[in-house]
């Protein structure tokens, strides 16, 4: 344990700030997240290599406890609208400084390690709209459609009639003006909405990066309204982190409290076997079950790495501490994806009862070129 802070303490200086040593009593990532962010304690070495430390203070501190938080989020619109402003109405060049050129914030799909970023997620879009068997002139709705990314990749590239939602003004603005400079405006649109206010019939639902911030309690209303919105013989895939542990809702050792104070206000992460519970008991049959985790570390990784090299533009744009939480919240999920502290699932499903299923035999089709 003596070395394990010595080696700390190389990377993080405490300077004349006594009140860092706060921190260091029954130290957990959210308290060790916190330090940082508020400028406490300061890195010299890699962000990534940080991290395996802190694991190592933390795993120390809390072997003698259980970790576990019984708490659950309120999930009203009101709350979930400010929850989202929070975390994607920081800047939109912000976010370009470290994503892929389409601005797709959500697990890339590597078939190579000598993907780029750019490639990746380019491949991780036509995976899902090649596993939802996407047609031309189909109807498909994106929940929590980001900068428009899937669904003008599904009216270009696949010729559907996209929609997408989102609760994000600054998301909501830029994937107009896309749209619009794609031309794609006739096939092609993204609306400022809640998921539980969309009406109408679709052949095909995606979500990508969103169920995170439902809430356990609200899954039911969640795949309930999903399936009300599919068509007879449709499909939805669902695209999320889940916990690792089934009887905890949060990434251990603190890193949870870190990210639902300064990251992802009232996110939850079910498991995946509340996920696929919830949507059979909704009427959705799950056909197709895999995880991303590997890819997803990847990713974090690479966004981690973009960002600290557009530092000092980042902080012009965001502030100091706002890229200081980013750091620390890249990088660190980067590494619990890596050690497996949560997984990421792509869940594919049809209406069950519906009596049409449109699925082939074999998942072969998911890989044909």
């Amino acid at each position: 344990m003596k070395s394990s802070h010595i080696y700390w303490y190389s990377y993080f200086g405490l300077g004349h700030k006594p009140s860092a040593l706060q921190y260091f009593i029954s130290p957990d990532l959210s308290k060790l997240g916190e330090a940082f962010v508020e400028g406490h304690i300061r890195v010299e070495g890699s962000i990534h290599d940080v991290f395996r430390i802190a694991e190592s203070l933390a795993r120390s501190a809390a072997a003698s406890a259980r970790d576990g938080i019984l708490k659950f989020a309120r999930h009203t619109r009101s709350h979930d609208r400010k929850a989202i402003e929070y975390h994607y109405d920081v800047s939109n060049d912000f976010y370009s400084l470290f994503l892929d050129r389409n601005m797709v914030y959500s697990c890339a799909y590597y078939r190579t390690d000598a993907d780029t970023l750019e490639q990746a997620q380019d491949q991780k879009l036509d995976h899902i709209l090649g596993k939802l068997m996407l047609k031309k002139d189909e109807r498909l709705l994106d929940i929590g459609c980001g900068w428009g990314a899937l669904v003008i990749r599904a009216a270009k590239k696949f010729g559907a009639n996209a929609t997408g939602i989102t609760l994000s003004k600054n998301q909501f603005a830029l994937a107009q003006e896309r749209i619009k400079a794609a031309g794609l405006e006739g096939r092609c649109k993204v609306e400022l909405r809640d998921y539980r206010d969309v009406e109408g019939s679709f052949d095909k639902i995606s979500s990508v990066g969103m169920f995170e911030h439902v809430g356990v309690k609200n899954l039911p209303v969640y795949f309930n309204k999903i399936r009300s919105l599919l068509s007879d013989g449709g499909l939805v895939l669902n695209h999320g982190i889940t916990a690792a542990n089934p009887d905890n809702r949060w990434v251990g050792l603190g890193a949870g409290e870190f990210i639902d104070r300064y990251v992802f206000p009232q996110g939850e992460l079910p498991h995946l076997a509340t996920v696929t519970r919830e949507m059979s008991l909704a009427g959705l049959e799950v056909t197709d079950v895999e995880s991303l985790r590997r890819h997803y570390a990847k990713t974090c990784g690479e966004w981690a790495d973009r960002l600290d090299a557009q530092c000092e533009r980042a902080v012009m744009l965001a502030g100091d501490k706002r890229v200081r939480i980013w750091q620390v919240y890249l990088a660190g999920c980067a590494y619990g994806f890596a050690q497996g502290w949560m997984n990421i699932y792509q869940l594919l499903a049809r209406k069950d009862g519906a009596g049409v299923n449109p699925l082939p035999m074999t998942r072969d089709y998911m890989y044909r070129a």
